[in-house]
């Protein structure tokens, strides 16, 4: 199911489908023509009242500014007054409960969490989107999810009604890295493991063999995330922030509960014993500030990781991206580091990294960690209905700033005024360049009231994720089989997590022996495990009709 659903995703990159789409990144040079967005002047801006006064949550990292252009041509083109709750991301659901709290519902709903729909639904916080209202005012939004993302179009029902249209996170058709230090690899004669085998002795070499050459035994082979590679050459995933599932014939299982599970463990208890795994592996790999950077990787103590995305792990070079000149004329150069890298390099700039697939098994079987394609969901506010007119104007809004099949607009909406934030870049007309001061500001998108919409399930295609798709990251990923969390797992998924975890420590430092794998089963079941399982494949089999189409 999730290889087919990859190999859909793959395909439509090169799709002539995409040509529409890929208009958001091409266009033409030169003053923007007539038929492009500008800024309303002021009769413009005050020459209706406003029909409707709309209140909109969405993705936001700093608050939209009081006078944003792209708010004010939003207003002028829909007659409407635009109402933006700015609530941070980092604190989103808190936020959002306050003025739920208080009385206040959002027109357009941002449902962060997916498990949340159903919790919203029954308080009564959302209104039912009749289909063919979708269908008439979000045309372009249905038919981007049901061509690249099929198997997603019925989520966000409930009771056969749609409460919540899906958003597809595209970029997580690719899998998280596993990554290696190439300068250590080179310095042992090492090449990079394919099975678990060779990942064992490169680990061993890392812990022993004085890989950064200061003479000291004070470096180790892999802490807590490189350990999901080795649970992934079994199949599964464990250590995750949510209980992952998996499919095992037309049931579903708890991966952490699996038989093969003990094998896995019996590896890491050995390696943990043998001093090259991480003692401070309990913490895990970040020790704080920006939750993707495993400082135990940065600071030299580790060799490998499987920790943050493959846009945490840029080098230096690794694909050419646009930037402007002194004399801020647009030209390719090389990219610069990020996030990981440029940590690391900043400690020993004669620091690399590689990247390496995940190891096989006994089996055959390997794998990473892969973030659910469900990301979240677009619904509306129960007040929205009371009155007449107000949810087709949202739903054709929605449409608008998320899907629209003009492209200099579509541009526009997510980046701002050509000419102002942004210009075409090269002869190609396939890429974009921010202008100064743009180019330097962190989510300035959200300032101006640009980037609004809903993220459609279309692999972008800028220059770095066109690097990505050279990486081999869209194969071995290990998926939740199970999207949307059920009222059983809401309530018990952070007990039943603790308990995971506690037990699996306790099993890798030798606290407690592997004959007791068996009693942790029971256990977890015991705590609420056997009433999740059974939930979770009762909502899995109701979908099993819809994604068998897709096979």
């Amino acid at each position: 199911m999730i290889a087919s659903r990859l190999r859909r995703y793959t395909a439509f990159i090169i799709s002539p489908a995409l040509l529409l789409l890929w208009g958001l990144i091409s266009g033409c040079d030169g003053q923007p023509p007539a038929s492009h967005l500008q800024e309303p002047g002021p009769q413009e801006a005050a020459a209706d009242v406003p029909k409707f006064k709309i209140s909109w949550t969405m993705h936001q990292n700093l608050p939209v500014a009081e006078d944003a252009v792209m708010v004010r041509i939003l207003e002028q083109k829909f007659n409407v007054d635009l109402d933006f709750w700015n609530l941070a991301n980092n604190n989103y659901e808190s936020l959002l409960d306050l003025k739920l709290v208080q009385g206040h519902i959002p027109d357009l709903f941002r449902v962060r969490q997916t498990q949340d729909l159903l919790k919203y639904q029954q308080q009564g916080l959302l209104v039912a989107i009749p289909e063919d209202l979708l269908n008439t005012y979000a045309p372009n939004i249905l038919k981007a999810i049901r061509e690249y993302a099929p198997a997603y179009q019925d989520y966000g029902r409930i009771n056969g009604s749609y409460y919540g249209i899906p958003v597809i996170n595209p970029t997580n058709i690719y899998r998280v890295p596993v990554v290696y230090r190439q300068d250590w690899l080179d310095k042992l004669s090492l090449t990079v493991p394919e099975t678990l085998a060779d990942f064992e002795k490169v680990i061993y070499a890392f812990a022993n063999q004085d890989p950064d050459g200061n003479g000291i035994r004070d470096t180790y082979g892999l802490s807590l995330e490189g350990m999901n590679v080795v649970f992934g050459a079994f199949g599964q995933m464990v250590f995750t922030d949510q209980l992952y599932f998996s499919r095992k014939g037309q049931d579903l299982v708890i991966g952490a509960l699996e038989p093969d599970m003990k094998k896995a463990l019996y590896y890491l208890r050995k390696w943990y014993r043998d001093g090259v795994i991480d003692p401070e592996f309990i913490t895990g790999e970040n020790s704080g500030g920006y939750k993707h950077l495993s400082h135990a990787f940065i600071k030299g103590r580790i060799g490998m990781t499987s920790m943050g995305n493959y846009y945490h792990w840029v080098q230096d070079g690794d694909y050419l991206d646009w930037s402007l000149d002194d004399q801020k004329t647009a030209r390719l150069v090389p990219a610069e580091a990020t996030f990981n890298v440029k940590e690391l390099t900043a400690k020993n700039p004669q620091a690399k990294i590689v990247f390496g697939r995940p190891v096989s098994g006994p089996d055959g079987k390997r794998g990473s960690k892969a973030y659910d394609m469900l990301m979240s969901f677009t619904a509306i506010g129960a007040e929205a209905v009371q009155e007449p007119g107000k949810l087709e104007t949202l739903l054709q809004m929605l449409d608008y700033v998320s899907a629209n099949p003009d492209p200099d607009e579509a541009t526009a909406m997510q980046y701002g005024l050509q000419g102002t934030h942004w210009a075409w870049a090269g002869a190609g007309k396939k890429d974009i360049i921010l202008l100064p001061p743009y180019n330097r500001m962190f989510s300035y998108q959200n300032t101006i009231g640009a980037n609004i919409g809903m993220t459609l399930p279309v692999i972008p295609s800028d220059r770095r994720d066109q690097w990505a798709s050279t990486l081999g990251l869209d194969h071995d990923g290990i998926y939740n089989a199970l999207e949307v969390a059920t009222p059983s797992l809401i309530r018990n998924s952070a007990g039943l997590i603790k308990l995971r975890d506690q037990a699996y420590i306790a099993f890798i430092t030798g606290e407690r022996p592997l004959e007791e794998f068996g009693e942790f089963v029971e256990e977890f079941m015991s705590a609420g495990g056997a009433e999740v399982l059974k939930e979770a494949n009762g909502s899995y089999k109701e979908l099993i009709p819809h994604q068998n189409g897709e096979q």
